[in-house]
């Protein structure tokens, strides 16, 4: 590929042919603001604010979407362009509500951090304003688009990444505003919960819906014995939200965040994980060996997933293995198992989970998962890995100066690394073949890593051996890369025989419910390859890897569940699904 030679305010900079000037201007160290663009996902040029000027050329063009040329001088901070980037973001703000003192994004908002940097001054522009009603319509979301400034990212999140198709940008000139089709709330539109839209909005226009008022009421409830449990990716991103680097592992100071809080009990969603690994890889295992049974089987972890698959495809149900989800699982476990351990009715126990996901707090309103009965839910409240930290900054808890050598609670706090990895794309699968391998073949596997299921690229496929036998496997992160499996199976044309699905790309650890990262720093790192480094850099370390050699696993087991699929495993650990109208 042909290079090409410019200089961005003096420094002369090499970069190869078709670079854009944003790109060569932070190559040769300096930032261009951006409110639309972010790196592989939305370049409309709509907002302007990164205009730079260009020597020999009267207009200011846009550094987002102007490729380079050979000589090109570029000049990013003169007076002529600060001046235009001031009056862009001042314009912004006289449409904008600007509640930002009770805003869930003050301090964490691209518009007001360029507002600050550039000394706007925020009612230079008085006239007409849009106002809108707030939709939070859906147990998951609230849309604000009084706070919206029309980047579209969030629109390219829905179509281009997951294909969902649910928001667009309707009407036009002053009256442009995001919406749904036919006029409907979030609640009437086939939206999956998996919350990408909120991860790249760079205001508050996109939110979750806030349960901490709900977990401090069961808190203060005497009579209820409150358990909170945390996904395996909450670890590798909560450190965000307080300083800590992308890729900072903070378990110990999470589970002394959660003590401190006044949790009763704090447990470690692996655990669940690994039943899941047990229940799931068993269900995989009768379904190969029956040839009646519908393959490939589909993991259902993931509850945005499960939504698209009810919503988009559900004459493909049966191919989604029947296992609840890790976060149910544990609930499930919490109420009958252990309630029975410790004495206390199931209607007495409450069970808070923390993960890195908003479609979680849909999941647990989902029918056929009240294990303990009727009226009795598996999960109470489920907060976001975002939630957990401003409950931590709200109870003035000095996140920093916690024990980061903590210890979740036992007898449930102990899980595999093989549980710990769900948070990655390709986790789920890797886990699931440590233990089916080891079961098919009774032998003890020389190496559990299975490679060829790791890292963010979107669609990976391999085939391994077990006992003989050729088995393909497949592992897709984001909904676009799920269609595309989910249309050749529809077509007859898939060879797999075990597919990993997750909603977010990248996984958990890119979740919908994790700490948002600006578009900043999301031009320069890879966030969900980053976040994942955590997990498998305690897999590599811990002497406990797979599923089927949890202590804890076998305990639960011995003592209640009989064996993987059993006729009680199947009434508390294994769910059902609907089909969905789209409209």
């Amino acid at each position: 590929m042909k290079n090409i030679n410019l200089t961005v305010n003096g420094v002369p900079v090499t970069v190869p042919e078709g670079t854009r000037i944003l790109d060569a201007a932070i190559k040769a160290g300096f930032k261009v603001p951006t409110l639309c663009y972010m790196k592989d996902l939305c370049n409309e040029s709509s907002c302007r604010v990164c205009v730079v000027e260009i020597k020999g050329n009267r207009k200011l063009m846009t550094a987002c979407s102007t490729v380079v040329s050979e000589g090109m001088e570029v000049l990013t901070n003169t007076p002529k362009v600060r001046a235009s980037r001031k009056i862009t973001l001042e314009l912004m703000l006289s449409n904008h509500h600007k509640e930002c003192l009770s805003c869930v994004r003050s301090g964490n908002c691209e518009l007001q951090t360029l507002a600050n940097e550039y000394g706007c001054d925020a009612e230079k522009y008085e006239g007409a304003m849009n106002s809108y009603d707030v939709d939070d319509a859906t147990e998951y979301l609230v849309r604000d688009n009084n706070k919206c400034i029309l980047c579209r990212r969030c629109v390219a999140a829905c179509n281009k990444v997951q294909t969902v198709g649910v928001i667009d940008a309707g009407n036009r000139g002053f009256a442009t505003r995001i919406a749904s089709p036919f006029e409907k709330d979030l609640g009437g539109v086939p939206c999956v919960a998996c919350g990408q839209c909120i991860n790249v909005c760079p205001t508050g226009a996109l939110r979750e819906k806030d349960s901490i008022k709900a977990v401090e009421k069961l808190l203060a409830d005497p009579e209820k014995t409150v358990i909170v449990g945390t996904a395996p990716s909450v670890r590798a991103a909560l450190g965000e939200e307080f300083g800590y680097p992308i890729g900072t592992d903070t378990e110990g100071r999470m589970v002394a965040a959660l003590k401190a809080i006044g949790f009763d009990k704090v447990f470690d969603v692996d655990m669940a994980a690994d039943m899941t690994i047990m229940e799931e890889g068993t269900e995989f295992i009768s379904r190969l060996n029956d040839k009646n049974a519908v393959l490939p089987m589909i993991t259902s972890c993931s509850a945005g997933w499960v939504r698209f698959i009810e919503f988009n495809y559900p004459e493909l149900l049966p191919h989604l293995s029947t296992c609840k989800s890790p976060q149910q699982m544990f609930g499930a476990i919490m109420k009958t198992y252990y309630a029975k351990k410790i004495g206390v009715a199931p209607e007495n126990i409450a069970v808070v989970t923390v993960m890195p996901c908003i479609a979680k707090k849909f999941e647990k309103l989902r029918d056929d998962e009240c294990a303990a009965g009727a009226g009795i839910p598996d999960i109470d409240e489920s907060i976001t890995t975002r939630e957990l930290a401003r409950m931590i900054k709200n109870y003035g808890i000095n996140f920093n100066a916690l024990d980061p050598k903590t210890e979740f609670d036992n007898p449930i706090g102990k899980g595999s690394t093989a549980g710990l990895i769900f948070g990655a794309t390709g986790g789920v699968m890797e886990a699931a073949l440590r233990t089916v391998a080891e079961t098919v073949t009774g032998e003890t596997l020389e190496n559990i890593d299975f490679k060829a299921t790791r890292g963010t690229k979107g669609i990976k496929e391999a085939t391994i051996t077990l006992a003989g036998k050729q088995i393909n496997i497949c592992v897709a992160s984001g909904l676009a890369n799920a269609r595309k499996i989910m249309d050749d199976i529809k077509a007859g044309k898939s060879k797999y025989h075990f597919i990993e699905i997750m909603a977010c790309p990248g996984g958990c650890v890119n979740g919908g419910g994790q700490p948002i990262v600006s578009s900043e720093k999301r031009n320069l790192v890879d966030v969900a390859k980053t976040r994942a480094g955590v997990l498998y850099k305690k897999d590599k370390k811990d002497a406990l890897r797979k599923s089927h050699d949890n202590p804890v696993v076998n305990t639960l087991y011995g003592d209640y569940f009989e064996k993987p699929n059993s006729h009680v495993a199947h009434k508390t650990l294994h769910t059902s699904y609907v089909k969905r109208n789209r409209y």
